[in-house]
């Protein structure tokens, strides 16, 4: 559920948290809570929901994280603040479940203050796991300032890696907010801690949103050596998927060239290969297929243009 896989959430909790030796079967645990109090009721709650959450019942293993945490907080004592901090895990990962994402980031929000408190080192993990789903709800603003403090924790670990994923969110972030050449920045950075580790595809990766910078930006030539770096390492390391995308930049860069006959016929072959996947990227074709109708209306080919957007306002309305 985080990055690395070991954060300290739902899928981390079928383990004995209440103390004992015996395996207590979920038929045991709800026995038990009329007979508990206090903390071990809290737990007792908090280990249900995780059960429950096993089975993908998220609705109801949400109700019972958040009666752990109500009960964790009458208690009050910073004794417990782990126990809430589990209990708002809990809580953000079901949420997450439910695509609830804002609720969901919140509380993941509140897990990581919690246990930042208690100098506990799952909560850099969960930070990195409350920053993608920052990105996920689209408050590209909070990703920024969480993978901004997840990057110094890294780097302070020796983490270098750890890092240069987070500014490479970061830099994702800042595109989206259209900070094209401050996201060319945390992507250069990103992409000399991979290249420094070996990360060849890590790399590419990087080259490729450069080269969707750059398009933005207007500067083909850039664009067009990123995106081809990119296509070498994808294409040799056999990742057609993220090929396709840095053949779609190329494209592009092509375009702002003013190569247009020659971008038109890169952008259809991105457009051929895409749409062959057995799982259709809808939202992908319409942008290719937009991108190839302003190109055909600059060759003067407006009926050709014409049936191009015709086609996608069907679609269009289909998915909406």
């Amino acid at each position: 559920m985080s990055r690395d896989g070991d954060g300290l959430g739902n899928d981390d909790l079928g383990r004995d948290d209440l103390g004992r030796d015996e395996i207590l079967t979920e038929e045991m645990l709800w026995d038990r809570i009329p007979e508990v109090t206090g903390e071990e009721r809290a737990e007792t709650y908090y280990e249900l929901s995780a059960r429950i959450f096993a089975r993908g019942q998220y609705d109801e293993a949400l109700a019972l994280a958040e009666t752990a945490r109500d009960i964790y907080s009458e208690l009050g004592a910073s004794s417990h603040s782990e126990g809430l901090a589990q209990a708002y895990s809990a809580i953000g990962y079901n949420l997450n479940q439910l695509k609830r994402m804002d609720e969901a980031a919140t509380a993941m929000s509140k897990a990581v203050e919690l246990l930042r408190e208690n100098k506990s080192p799952i909560a850099l993990e969960l930070a990195c796991t409350l920053g993608e789903w920052w990105y996920s709800s689209k408050n590209y603003e909070k990703v920024i300032e969480t993978m901004y403090e997840c990057a110094q924790e890294h780097i302070v670990d020796g983490n270098n890696i750890g890092a240069a994923n987070d500014m490479h969110l970061i830099g994702c972030a800042q595109r989206e907010l259209k900070n094209y050449e401050e996201a060319i920045i945390c992507f250069q950075e990103a992409r000399a801690t991979f290249k420094a580790e070996k990360e060849v595809l890590h790399v590419a990766r990087c080259d490729q949103k450069i080269a969707s910078c750059f398009n933005e930006l207007g500067d083909g030539e850039k664009a067009l050596e990123a995106a081809r770096k990119a296509m070498d390492v994808f294409e040799t390391g056999h990742d057609h998927r993220r090929e396709t995308f840095a053949l779609y930049e190329y494209g592009r860069a092509e375009i702002n060239l003013g190569k247009l006959e020659d971008g038109l016929s890169t952008l259809d072959n991105v457009l051929q290969v895409t749409a062959e996947e057995d799982t259709k990227d809808f939202d992908f074709i319409i942008e290719i297929e937009t991108r190839m109708a302003t190109v055909m209306r600059q060759l003067g080919r407006n009926e050709e243009a014409d049936e191009v957007e015709r086609r996608l306002a069907s679609v269009k309305e289909a998915l909406n």
